[in-house]
């Protein structure tokens, strides 16, 4: 790993912490690597998360539907009433790490080993919003999350079939509950052209969010175990490889989306495939990429001076690193219930959460 201090030319062989500079220069340093590091992590997120709020609950709105009114030419309409709204709640938790020692392991500390020591707090930092993002989409029960200053909250999934009349689909009128989290009925290693999962989740997306001539802007993220399987379908596009050149009787997808997690594999049904070894073994994970984010990460307010993203907590300023900490205070909660679709390969009969994601 890169060492961080090289604008303070520290090499990576220097004692850091006996370093001419400071410990409040290399403390400043690690702020402004903390602020790209928090940039790159929400832009990679973007994709399943609307965006930050400070609100513990809100009332999620989305348009109504139905028909306007027949009137007289003297007589006035009714008021019109905007369906399609229900209530989410957000976690909001507290996670950590801490870099020291004693004095002695402190004075020998290079600037490669610190660096490396960072670097291992972002990654951890990286992998705890992506779990909490997988969590919050894979699990299809409530929880309740108990907030010290807004008691027992209900913290929804994904539509999960619990009574809250949605928005009417396309091609009817009528408010109707869903259901989000669905199972197969067939294994993984029976995907074919007659089990095909990914028309499923496009379908499901598409009743809610609209048909586009062309194709929909869905993603579909599964397990590289399923990605044989996935290939193998006769409306399978691939990704033209970079390394080769391919002939002209072969169908290619084109205008790959960006800034996604994981590889764009290719097309199918409507829908862009993407391996992601995240997602567990047996599942598959579908995005409308138009329609808002499923989920939304709930932070501390700006006038409570908290902060937001990963940071680097201070108790002396003269002398950050020695009573020091890493904090990022965050949680993730599903706000746009009907946009994401999760599909559970299996012969169970009802969809099973993946283990260690309950």
């Amino acid at each position: 790993m890169a060492n961080l201090f090289g604008a303070l030319n520290l090499n990576d062989t220097d004692r850091v912490f006996n370093a001419t500079v400071g410990q409040r220069a290399i403390y400043d340093e690690v702020a402004k690597y903390l602020e790209r590091h928090n940039a790159d992590l929400q832009a990679a997120i973007s994709l399943f998360v609307e965006g930050t709020t400070s609100d513990y609950t809100e009332r999620y709105f989305l348009a109504g539907g139905g028909r306007l009114q027949q009137r007289g030419r003297s007589s006035a309409p009714g008021n019109v009433k905007a369906s399609g709204s229900w209530d989410v709640a957000y976690p909001l938790y507290d996670y950590g790490a801490a870099v020291g020692g004693d004095d002695v392991s402190m004075a020998y500390m290079t600037a490669a080993q610190l660096s490396r020591h960072i670097q291992t707090v972002t990654i951890q930092d990286i992998g705890t919003v992506r779990f909490e993002i997988l969590k919050a989409l894979l699990n299809n029960t409530a929880r309740t999350f108990v907030d010290p200053l807004w008691g027992s909250l209900s913290v929804k999934p994904l539509a999960n079939g619990d009574g809250t009349s949605y928005p009417p689909v396309i091609g009817s009128e009528s408010e109707a509950d869903d259901t989000h989290h669905l199972e197969t009925n067939y294994a993984a290693s029976a995907i074919s052209d007659t089990n095909n999962p990914i028309v499923t989740i496009v379908d499901e997306l598409e009743e809610h969010f609209g048909v586009t001539t062309g194709g929909s802007n869905i993603v579909v993220f599964i397990n590289n175990a399923q990605r044989a399987k996935i290939e193998a379908l006769t409306d399978f596009s691939e990704v033209e490889d970079r390394f080769v050149r391919l002939g002209t009787t072969t169908d290619i997808a084109t205008n790959l989306p960006s800034n996604l997690p994981g590889t764009v594999i290719g097309r199918c049904n409507g829908a862009w495939v993407v391996e992601w070894r995240w997602v567990p073994a047996a599942y598959l994970i579908g995005i409308h990429l138009d329609a808002p984010a499923p989920l939304k990460m709930r932070i501390d307010p700006a006038d409570t001076g908290l902060g937001s993203g990963l940071q680097l907590v201070a108790r002396e300023m003269d002398v950050p690193f020695d009573q020091s900490y890493w904090r990022h205070r965050f949680g993730i909660g599903v706000g746009n219930r009907l946009n994401g679709v999760v599909l559970e390969c299996g012969t169970g009969g009802t969809y099973s959460i993946p283990s260690g994601y309950s």
